[in-house]
């Protein structure tokens, strides 16, 4: 069961201007094949299905807490998309046809079909894929291709860092950079522990740090490369038994928190009136209004 709090994980920073282009790319980070809704679906599937949750506990609790983690990152990157897209168009007569801007980005499907907001695909516009889960019921064998994956989406973040200055969208990738450094070694962590061998001694790949990533710098001075968060007030403690000793690539103490990230506002989409989005109009939202005051016996 999950708890859901109206904030993002971070504050992300306002976009400054639209650039469809960029959102494009970021696509990549949310739906491909080694995005957020992957590594969600992946960790959430398998903690559905995890044989001996009690004997293998703190393998469990691994798992588990970070599922919840990602649901928050498709939520993160999902806001920055929306973010980065706003005002690539503006109101007009459909005679003039305001959203004529659209025909020219990229993936044509943020005008079509989702009003100028995030899909559930790739940065070519590809549906999001169900076979990217992976859940082969072996532990160990589940766990290695969890750090491969987390392998795969640091690769990408680093890429699509590279491709786009956008402030909005470099912010969002330096702190999954840095969230993602997190899983990375945890996946290792517990990968030695169940069988001996020290997977710490790959990383990091690609072999870069992420103090050459601006907009990660911040995050790693707040220690959030140090932090597991069970993302439960009282559930996955045995995540500890994992989750201890020493950052390989820093020295600093790895630490778990009982609980969530504290969180920041959650970015309001304003309406769209070329996308009739969300369609309620002024008298609209009096009516409304009135209905509302009605049931609630004002």
């Amino acid at each position: 069961m999950f708890y859901r709090q109206n904030k993002l994980q971070i504050e992300l920073p306002p976009s400054p201007y639209a650039d469809a282009n960029a959102a494009a790319a970021v696509q990549e980070l949310l739906g491909g094949k080694f995005g957020e809704m992957s590594t969600l679906n992946n960790y959430m599937y398998q903690s559905f299905n995890f044989r001996n949750k009690k004997k293998l506990k703190p393998f469990y609790d691994l798992v588990s807490s970070i599922t919840a983690e990602e649901l928050g990152h498709v939520e993160l990157v999902s806001a920055a998309i929306n973010m980065v897209l706003t005002g690539t168009t503006s109101p007009g007569d459909p005679d003039s046809a305001p959203l004529r801007p659209g025909v020219d980005k990229r993936n044509s499907y943020f005008f079509i079909s989702t009003a100028q907001t995030s899909l559930a695909g790739d940065s070519m516009g590809n549906s999001w894929r169900g076979d990217y889960v992976f859940n082969s019921g072996n532990l160990v064998l589940d766990l290695l291709h969890n750090f491969f994956l987390e392998c795969g989406a640091r690769t990408h973040k680093m890429r699509v860092y590279e491709m786009t200055d956008h402030p909005t969208a470099r912010a969002m990738i330096g702190y999954l950079l840095v969230r993602g450094g997190v899983h990375i070694l945890a996946y290792a962590k517990a990968l030695e522990i169940a069988t001996g061998v020290d997977m710490k001694r790959m990383i990091p790949i690609p072999n870069l740090s992420n103090e050459h990533f601006e907009t990660a710098r911040k995050y790693e001075a707040m220690g959030l490369g140090n932090k597991l968060y069970t993302f439960s007030p009282q559930d996955y403690k045995d995540v500890v038994l994992i989750w201890n000793g020493q950052n390989p690539q820093t020295g600093t103490k790895l630490e778990v928190i009982q609980g969530a990230p504290e969180g920041a506002p959650m970015f309001d989409l304003e309406a769209v009136p070329e996308e009739f989005a969300p369609g309620i109009s002024e008298e609209d939202f009096l009516e409304i209004a009135a209905r509302l005051k009605k049931n609630a016996g004002l």
